[in-house]
C-alpha cells in the first residue's frame, strides 16, 4: 500500500527548516520528516474498522504546510500527544473494501469520503460512552478526549492506495452525486462552516481575503446561504478573479491597496498615523481571512468596522506577531473554524456534509471548473509543485488514481 506520510519528529524537522532556505530539496531528501513508501497492507484492527480503497484525493493547503515542514514546533497543537505519523491527504473519495463484523454504517462496495479520520481521534472513533458534550452535539473536531489514546489508529491516507478507518470515522455517498462533486465535499464544508460562524444579513457588506480554494469554496457557500449581502473578493490572480466572478462575487479586488478598497467600498474614513500606520473607521460587517498570515489578519481587524467580525479560515502554524487593538478598540469579533462538524441550520444541529449536499443538490453549490489538474499518485512531486505555482491556473489538484 503507496502512502505518503510525515512523522512527528521535532528534532529532525528542525534540522530541515535550518536547511530549507539554502537546500530546497532538503524536504525531499532522506533528512526529511516526509516519505513516500509501499507499506504492508495493514489488517482490520477491530470489529467496527474498515479498508476503503482511494478513487481520488485533493491537494489541500494544510497537506503541503505538513509537507513542506512550515509548522513551528512551539504551536499550541504540537503540545499535545496523538499521532505520531500523519498520512497526507484528507479530501479523499474511495470505496469500502472490506469491514469488520460490527460496522453497521457502511457495506463493501459503498463509495464513502474521509470525514472525522484526518482530525484526529474522538470519542466516537475511541468508542468513548458516554461521548464528551462537542461529540454529542457532532463537533468532534472539539472533543476533550482528543488525547486520550484509546484504542487503534488508522493506517494510510488520501495521498495513497487506501487507508483504514474507524467506521465512524467516514461518510457515505449516495449514488447521485458525480465522483468529483463527491470529493469535493469536504473542501466545500469548510467554506460552509466558515460562513455559518458569522453570517452576513441582507445588505450587509463581506469581504473574502484570498482566493485560492479556500476562498473561493468560502466565496459560493456565503452567495448560496446569505443571497442577498455584498460581497467583495481580493484576489491575486486573473484566473482567480474570473472564478470569483462566475461564482457570485459583486466585486473583486486585484491590484487596488486594500485600504483604499475598503474606503471606496463601504464608505468608511482612512486616517494615516506615524510609520506608515494606517486605520479606519467603518469598513465591511464581516471578513474572512482565508490566508491566515499575521499581516492579513492584522489587516482584516482594520478593515473591519466596529462591533464586526473576522472569521479565521487560513492558517498559518506559526506564533504570529501583529496588532490585535481593534480587538479591543472597536470590538471586533475573532472567530477560528477548522474543519467541519455540526451547524445550527433552520433551529437543527446538521452534519457540515448533509448541508453541502443538500445545497449541491439545489444547485447552489458546485464542483464545475475547481479541479483544474489531475495526476496520478507516481507523480507526485509534479502534482504539489504545481499546488503550489497559482499563476499556472491551479485551483484545485487532485490524484486521479484511476490514470494509474
Amino acid at each position: 500500500m503507496r502512502a505518503i506520510y510525515v512523522d512527528k519528529n521535532i528534532p529532525k524537522a528542525l534540522l530541515v527548516k535550518v536547511l530549507k532556505p539554502i537546500w530546497p530539496g532538503v524536504v525531499f531528501s532522506p533528512l526529511s520528516i516526509s516519505r513516500y513508501e509501499d507499506l504492508p497492507e495493514p489488517d482490520l484492527p477491530g470489529p467496527r474498522w474498515v479498508r476503503v480503497e482511494n478513487k481520488q484525493c485533493g491537494i489541500c493547503a494544510s497537506d503541503l504546510s505538513l509537507l513542506f515542514v512550515d509548522a513551528d514546533p512551539s504551536i499550541a497543537p504540537i503540545a499535545l500527544p496523538g499521532y505520531q505519523r500523519l498520512y497526507l491527504g484528507h479530501e479523499a473519495l474511495g470505496v469500502v473494501k472490506e469491514v469488520g463484523p460490527e460496522v453497521t454504517r457502511v457495506r463493501v462496495g459503498d463509495r464513502v469520503i474521509m470525514d472525522t479520520r484526518f482530525q484526529g481521534p474522538n470519542c466516537l472513533s475511541q468508542e468513548i460512552d458516554p461521548p464528551c458534550p462537542h461529540c454529542a452535539e457532532g463537533n468532534y473536531i472539539r472533543c476533550e478526549n482528543a488525547s486520550a489514546g484509546i484504542g487503534p489508529r488508522g493506517i494510510g491516507g488520501g495521498w495513497g492506495d487506501g487507508f483504514t478507518a474507524h467506521e465512524t470515522e467516514i461518510y457515505p455517498i449516495s449514488d447521485d452525486p458525480t465522483d468529483d462533486q463527491a470529493m469535493m465535499i469536504e473542501p466545500i464544508s469548510t467554506g460552509l462552516r466558515t460562513v455559518l460562524r458569522r453570517k452576513p444579513g441582507p445588505g450587509q457588506r463581506a469581504l473574502i481575503l484570498g482566493s485560492g480554494s479556500v476562498g473561493l469554496n468560502t466565496l459560493q457557500c456565503l452567495r448560496a446561504v446569505s443571497p442577498e449581502c455584498h460581497i467583495t473578493v481580493i484576489a491575486r490572480h486573473q484566473h482567480q478573479a474570473e472564478t470569483a466572478h462566475r461564482l457570485g462575487a459583486d466585486e473583486v479586488v486585484t491590484d487596488e491597496d486594500g485600504y483604499l478598497a475598503t474606503a471606496r467600498i463601504t464608505g468608511a474614513k482612512l486616517y494615516e498615523g506615524m510609520f506608515g500606520n494606517r486605520m479606519l473607521l467603518g469598513g465591511f460587517d464581516v471578513i474572512y481571512d482565508c490566508v491566515g498570515s499575521a499581516k492579513t489578519l492584522q489587516d482584516c481587524l482594520r478593515w473591519t468596522r466596529a462591533g464586526g467580525a473576522v472569521v479565521l479560515a487560513g492558517v498559518k502554524l506559526a506564533p504570529l506577531k501583529l496588532d490585535l487593538n481593534p480587538i479591543w478598540y472597536q470590538e471586533v469579533d475573532l472567530i477560528g473554524i477548522y474543519a467541519h462538524g455540526a451547524e445550527s441550520w433552520e433551529g437543527q444541529m446538521r452534519p457540515t456534509y448533509d448541508l453541502v449536499i443538500e445545497l449541491m443538490r439545489q444547485g447552489k453549490l458546485t464542483a464545475d471548473g475547481l479541479i483544474t489538474h489531475r495526476f496520478p499518485l507516481s507523480q507526485w512531486r509534479q502534482a504539489v509543485s504545481t499546488a503550489l505555482n497559482k499563476r499556472n491556473g491551479t485551483i484545485k489538484v487532485v490524484f486521479d488514481y484511476t490514470l494509474e
